[in-house]
């Protein structure tokens, strides 16, 4: 069959794509476009007395600001959290479960304050709790459309699953593992990520990671450098399946962004290592990025780099197409970013009138957005229009789940309408 083949141009990707970019937390100024906000919260405000969880509360006090509204989520839940009141459950506490309090010299806090109580994550009353948190986190979030990420938390200063130095306070090897197969029981649908792949950690070729040190302790140079961790358990490869993302060193963006050297870092890393996301400190909240043009520019740079970027390049379909007839469709593309998508959004086309209303739309159930791997990826589907003859645009857009409408914009000079389909052809229905 005669076909037309049609050549898509390509441009910057958008700033604002939806689960890639900065991740910041949202109760500073943000100076820089995003899709993303940093929540993080305590087992004690989640659940206050004993099987009652307040999921909606905290969602309502924490997701429903303006800068955060209608964002993905990275979710991550703390018992110890240095410098702040104690995060485990009262009730938890009246039930035995031991603490021990400790005052340390840590990285950005003044003399005396990080300090708190370290919960015994070995008691099995403790253990046994934690579980029933996991599962019932994943009962509310794992197929919750605007929960972007979920951090596993939980166990260590911050959730980062350490002590130290107070080593000998962290959980035993069993309730590590415990309380990954809890998650991975109440997880099912939702990209997890861990703080370090040691340990059991180490051994789940399904996990995504974060590193909450970057740039400077994510390469292979030191022997607890973040990808160091990540070669030596053989866990390189999970960016395919997996998030890699995590936090850049706090206030650090004058160097690792500002600086030709720091640039070249921060560059680098996010190749090495997949990176997805970077939160919840990020450059987006240093004003230098409204004020300095060179700064933002930079910063816009890394974003177009972390994570996706879709670019089409070729569209080809019949030069007749016939109302009620399927037709073949195939498009060529490339991501040129560091990683995949990560969920199955659905991919869809639509016949769009001249003032760029939908009036059909087509899902391709062939096309899986996840396995464009960085590099050239294609689409072949057969699709049929069953709409009134007549002249059209052709449109595709990829489905998000939070707002049912499409999301994900391309790398092309290609025409968008206002509810985010994006125009890759004119097309002509005939009888």
């Amino acid at each position: 069959m005669d076909s037309v083949i049609y050549r898509l141009l390509p441009a910057p990707g958008a700033l604002d794509n939806p689960l890639k970019g900065w991740c910041s937390y949202t109760n500073t100024d943000q100076y820089l476009s995003y899709a993303m906000a940093f929540r993080y919260t305590s087992w004690r405000d989640l659940e206050p007395t004993e099987g009652d969880f307040r999921f909606a509360a905290w969602e309502k006090k924490s997701w429903d600001d303006a800068k955060t509204r209608g964002k993905h989520i990275v979710l991550r839940v703390y018992l110890d959290y240095p410098g702040l009141p104690n995060g485990v459950p009262a009730w938890l506490l009246a039930k035995g479960v031991k603490t021990t309090p400790y005052t340390d010299n840590m990285e950005g806090y003044t003399p005396g304050a990080a300090k708190g109580e370290s919960p015994d994550y070995n008691n099995p009353v403790m253990v046994a709790a934690l579980e029933k948190l996991i599962a019932a986190m994943g009962k509310r979030y794992d197929k919750h459309p605007q929960v972007a990420f979920v951090q596993v938390g939980l166990l260590g200063f911050w959730g980062e699953w350490h002590t130290y130095p107070r080593t000998e306070l962290f959980a035993s090897s069993a309730t590590q593992k415990r309380v990954i197969d809890a998650y991975r029981r109440a997880f099912p649908n939702k990209k997890l990520m861990a703080r370090y792949a040691t340990g059991y950690l180490g051994k789940q070729p399904w996990l995504g990671f974060h590193d909450d040190y970057f740039p400077e302790d994510t390469g292979t140079e030191k022997d607890w450098y973040f990808l160091r961790g990540m070669k030596e358990s053989g866990r390189l490869g999970n960016w395919r399946v997996a998030p890699v993302g995590g936090e850049m060193i706090p206030s650090g963006a004058d160097k690792w962004v500002g600086t030709d050297a720091g640039l070249a870092r921060t560059e680098a890393m996010i190749r090495a290592a997949h990176f997805s996301w970077i939160g919840p400190y990020s450059p987006a909240q240093e004003k230098r990025a409204q004020t300095d043009a060179a700064f933002r520019a930079r910063c816009e740079a890394l974003v177009r780099l972390m994570g996706y970027s879709f670019c089409l390049t070729e569209l080809t379909l019949p030069r007749t197409i016939r109302q009620n007839e399927p037709f073949a469709l195939a498009l060529a593309g490339k991501n040129e970013g560091v990683a995949p998508f990560y969920y199955p959004w659905q991919v869809k086309v639509a016949l769009l009138a001249a003032d760029g209303a939908v009036v059909e739309t087509v899902p391709l159930p062939r096309t899986d957005s996840r396995t464009w791997q960085p590099g050239a990826f294609r689409v072949s589907e057969a699709v049929r229009f069953a709409t009134k003859p007549g002249a059209y645009r052709l449109a595709i857009g990829i489905i998000d789940p939070l707002t049912k409408s499409p999301a994900i914009r391309f790398a092309n000079k290609i025409t968008a309408t206002t509810t985010g389909w994006q125009t890759i052809a004119p097309m002509t229905l005939t009888r």
